[in-house]
């Protein structure tokens, strides 16, 4: 954890700062804290393998005292929720002789279906257009010209685009979930800062800490949406900027639809903010037909009528509300790689890719990108080895664009 992070975080309960305490658990290495305790008038909470850990539950408090005693390897596993089997396995993985990647790490700390969304979620047709959707919004300078906040963030997929933008303050990535944190710090965005916290409580931030909130896909599984949307507002101030891309609506069909609302509804949490509603099934056309992204029409609810979901951009700053050019860029932020959905055979000097979904239950849910993925294709290029795009030639940029070939981080998969 950077120790600036500290002027942004708040107890989540009595809303006072938090500091760190002089004791037996804090490890700093420069201007960073691996291990340590925070503490206010009414809490204190650890930091495990540099992420605050801002969670009153008995877990959090075992993993505190263990780091306390010393056993700051048996708090990292108890936060990770590993078991003697699994922490061996762990250990193996992260040896310093071993080259791990999220792949792999992947599958030793998800035990549900959840692994597969992540580890594909580059290419799943909900993150397509969010992604569009916040380059183009960080075209806006004032969008970015403080810290950004990607709230149940997960493992950093999202997180990892905001990064892009190059925020001012840096980019935090805030979730329950202490492993999909874990994941995000190692693998898919190491310049974020993330912060172990609960939706459905008070945030632990300052008010008016950040240029921009970003939840997207969580908001319809969060109970506590009342207290969440004001929340969101607080920390962004009166002329800041929510989004809330892909929420599930309660006039339509969605797999694992959580608890949705209407699009009335969600207009009406975020009121303050002059909130915009936007068709995802048009974001989406627009973004594979025309390559834009065009925030100039947004839908009132009976235009939205049945849609499965929709997205909310809610701001005062009427200047964001424009056409914005989608095209991909040519320029490299990670490793090119084949797109993991695809089995690679080589057939001579060429690789032969055949679109593969892990589950009828995944293909059910994201299908609609086989409207860019094909399903097979041959490629002249061995694509078993390390991609670079002098290896793809003139084929590179369409490629990349229907998402056969991906920017990925080091070491995904």
């Amino acid at each position: 954890m950077r120790t600036a992070l500290l002027d942004l975080l708040r107890c989540p309960f009595c809303g006072g700062r938090l500091e760190v305490v002089e004791n037996e658990a804090l490890v700093r290495v420069e201007d960073r804290i691996e291990s340590g305790v925070l503490g206010c008038d009414c809490c204190a909470f650890p930091i495990v393998a540099g992420i605050p850990v801002l969670v009153a539950d008995d877990p959090t408090r075992d993993a505190m005292h263990r780091m306390e005693a010393g056993q700051h390897e048996d708090a990292l596993f108890m936060l990770l929720g590993l078991d003697a089997d699994r922490g061996a396995s762990f250990r193996a993985l992260v040896a310093p002789d071993r080259k791990a990647t999220y792949r792999e790490a992947l599958a030793l700390l998800s035990l549900d279906a959840e692994a597969d969304c992540f580890l594909y979620r580059f290419s799943d047709p909900t993150y397509l257009p969010t992604a569009a959707l916040l380059r183009a919004i960080g075209q806006n300078r004032w969008t970015v010209s403080g810290p950004v906040l990607d709230l149940c963030g997960g493992s950093g997929h999202l997180t990892r685009v905001l990064a892009g933008l190059q925020p001012s303050g840096g980019i935090v990535d805030a979730d329950v979930c202490f492993w999909k944190l874990w994941l995000a710090k190692r693998f898919t965005v190491p310049a974020c800062d993330p912060v172990c916290c609960d939706a459905n409580s008070p945030l632990p931030f300052a008010r008016e800490t950040f240029s921009m909130a970003l939840l997207a896909d969580a908001f319809p599984y969060i109970w506590h949406k009342r207290l969440l949307a004001e929340e969101m507002m607080r920390l962004v101030g009166p002329d800041g900027l929510v989004v809330l891309p892909h929420l599930h609506s309660a006039r339509g069909e969605n797999v694992s639809a959580g608890m949705t609302l209407t699009p009335v509804r969600y207009r009406e949490l975020f009121s303050p903010l002059q909130p915009r509603l936007f068709s995802d099934a048009r974001l989406f056309r627009q973004l594979l037909d025309r390559r834009v992204v065009d925030l100039t029409e947004d839908a009132s609810p009976d235009q939205i009528g049945t849609e499965p979901s929709l997205t909310l951009v809610a701001t005062p700053r009427a200047d964001l509300f424009r056409t914005y050019d989608a095209g991909d860029t040519d320029a490299v932020e990670g490793e090119l790689t084949v797109n993991p959905l695809y089995r690679v055979a080589r057939q001579g000097r060429a690789s032969v890719l055949t679109l593969t979904f892990p589950t009828p239950e995944y293909e059910e849910e994201f299908g609609a990108c086989k409207e860019y993925l094909p399903s097979t294709l041959t490629v002249d290029a061995d694509l078993t080895g390390p991609i670079e795009p002098a290896l793809l030639g003139a084929d590179c940029a369409e490629l990349r664009r229907r998402r056969v070939i991906l920017d990925a981080p080091k070491d995904y998969s």
